[in-house]
C-alpha cells in the first residue's frame, strides 16, 4: 500500500471537527535534502537537572556494589532439591534414554563389554595325577 493511500485513509478516519494541517506541513520533508538535515539538527537541551553538578547525587558504597554483584552459592538449595525426590528410574529405561541421546558415530558409542570367561575346572582329579606320575615316571 502506498503512503498516499494510507494518508487518504487516515484523513477519512479523522474526526470532523479537527482542523487539517497546511499542505506544506503534512509531508515530513520539503525536499530531498531535508531528511539529512533533520538528522543533523541538534536537539534542544531538555530542562532537568544538570549532570555536571553534585547536588542530588547519591554516593554508592563500593562494598555494597561488590556484595550485590558477588556470586551466590546455590549448592545447599540445589542439594536439598535433588535429595527431595528419591525416585530411581528403571535401569532399562535409563539405558534406552542414553542410547537415544548418543550419537551415531563410532566415537560416541561406548566400548562393548566382553563377558569374562570363567576358568574351567580340570576334568582330572588329584588321584588321577598321582596315578599318572606312578605310571610315567615309575615312582611308587
Amino acid at each position: 500500500m502506498s503512503a498516499a493511500l494510507l494518508r487518504r485513509g487516515l484523513e477519512l478516519l479523522e474526526p470532523p471537527g479537527r482542523v487539517k494541517a497546511p499542505p506544506g506541513l503534512q509531508r515530513g520533508r520539503a525536499g530531498p535534502r531535508a531528511a539529512g538535515a533533520a538528522r543533523r539538527r541538534k536537539r534542544a537541551p531538555e530542562p532537568g537537572r544538570n549532570k555536571a553538578t553534585v547536588k542530588g547525587r547519591v554516593v554508592k558504597s563500593a562494598i555494597e556494589e561488590y556484595h550485590k554483584k558477588k556470586p551466590v552459592n546455590h549448592l545447599r538449595e540445589n542439594l536439598q532439591y535433588m535429595l527431595k525426590g528419591r525416585l530411581v528410574a528403571n535401569k532399562a529405561v535409563t539405558e534406552q534414554v542414553l542410547a537415544q541421546n548418543r550419537g551415531r558415530k563410532s566415537k560416541d558409542q561406548p566400548p562393548e563389554k566382553t563377558e569374562k570367561k570363567k576358568p574351567e575346572g580340570t576334568v582330572f582329579t588329584e588321584e588321577d595325577f598321582r596315578k599318572f606320575e606312578r605310571e610315567y615316571f615309575g615312582i611308587p
